[in-house]
């Protein structure tokens, strides 16, 4: 096969690619977050058959655990939470009536419309319901999927290829797992902190923020928007507990900028963090909340891709005017820092 038709058949599959993300952004959301369960849980099931159980037994054990910490979590936390819901939800039209009027009154004629209420709800219930089952399915046949496609790689390019799928996944999977227990730490910090300075909801505004910060930016803002407009209603026309409640969200992005970050994730996924951001809105803008989802996964990929693409170029003729010794010499450091 030519080069030519090399990157036309790669480019036509990111085509059809993006086209199936496009048309079926509205029914993926539960398979991609089954996709990340599996894709996490499976070293913890290689393991268990290491040790002797065979991959239907330790998929059976690992899920029940996850699904019996999940339920105890939901025990403790539902009364708590389910309450401050219910209150929220209740009192959401008085309170975004009167943070309109007031925002009126001071000049700023601002006020975001959010839709799609129902939508949002059944969004959940398949989340809940059909990602620990189609989890299930994948983590049992995980090992068998990966020899497969394994399988598919072009002879002549699989260890290159092997190669940069094994850089792929150090970052992917440094990433969603220190990104994990970010998102925890986060989701304490700001419901512990909230409470204390008596914001109503405080402990949902923080649960939603940390849950939400697995998306770059878009937990502590949306955090941010929650508690401050809340504090604004319940303390006007005094000042002090908004900007108390603004100064935990502060401290809560110091915190992960410059203590959780750097320990937990640190540079898993070398990535600029502009780049980021363009990815975000990219994905975002392009496959709606299951864009923001694979925003930081993708970017990671094409970050491997990009890197392989400029390693290629600086060793090849192209950069070197067609010194072959300087190519050959530029292509073994390159190798050999990889």
């Amino acid at each position: 096969m030519t080069l030519q038709r090399q990157i036309g058949f790669w480019l036509l599959s990111l085509a059809v690619l993006v086209l199936f993300l496009v048309v079926f952004r509205d029914v993926l959301l539960p398979f991609i977050a089954a996709l990340a369960l599996a894709y996490l849980l499976d070293p913890l099931a290689d393991r268990l058959e290491r040790i002797g159980m065979s991959r239907l037994a330790a998929t059976i054990v690992i899920l029940v655990v996850f699904l019996i910490i999940f339920v105890l979590a939901l025990v403790l936390l539902v009364p708590l939470l389910g309450q401050q819901l219910a209150g929220l939800v209740a009192r959401l039209p008085a309170d975004a009536q009167r943070l309109q009027t007031l925002v009126l009154e001071q000049g700023g004629p601002w006020l975001e419309r959010f839709g799609g209420g129902g939508t949002a709800i059944a969004g959940v219930f398949s989340l809940l319901v059909l990602t620990p089952v189609i989890a299930f399915y994948l983590l049992v046949d995980w090992d068998r999927m990966m020899a497969t496609v394994d399988g598919w790689l072009p002879l002549d390019h699989r260890e290159t290829i092997r190669g940069l799928l094994h850089e792929m996944d150090v970052a992917i999977a440094g990433f969603l797992r220190g990104q994990a227990l970010v998102c925890l730490l986060l989701g304490i910090f700001y419901a512990v902190g909230l409470s204390l300075l008596g914001v109503n909801f405080g402990a949902l505004i923080g649960i939603i923020s940390g849950f939400l910060s697995f998306i770059p930016y878009v937990g502590s803002l949306t955090g941010l928007v929650l508690s401050v407009g809340v504090a604004i209603v319940q303390f006007w026309p005094d000042w002090t507990w908004p900007l108390a409640t603004l100064a935990v969200f502060a401290a809560g992005q110091f915190l992960e900028g410059n203590i959780f970050q750097p320990k937990f994730v640190g540079d898993s996924i070398g990535v600029h963090p502009v780049w980021l951001m363009f990815a975000l809105l990219a994905f975002g803008s392009l496959f709606g909340f299951v864009g923001l989802l694979l925003a930081v996964p993708l970017a990671a990929v094409i970050g491997v891709l990009c890197r392989f693409a400029l390693r290629q170029y600086l060793a090849s003729n192209i950069y070197h005017g067609g010194d072959a010794t300087k190519a050959a010499a530029v292509q073994a450091r390159l190798e050999t820092d990889a």
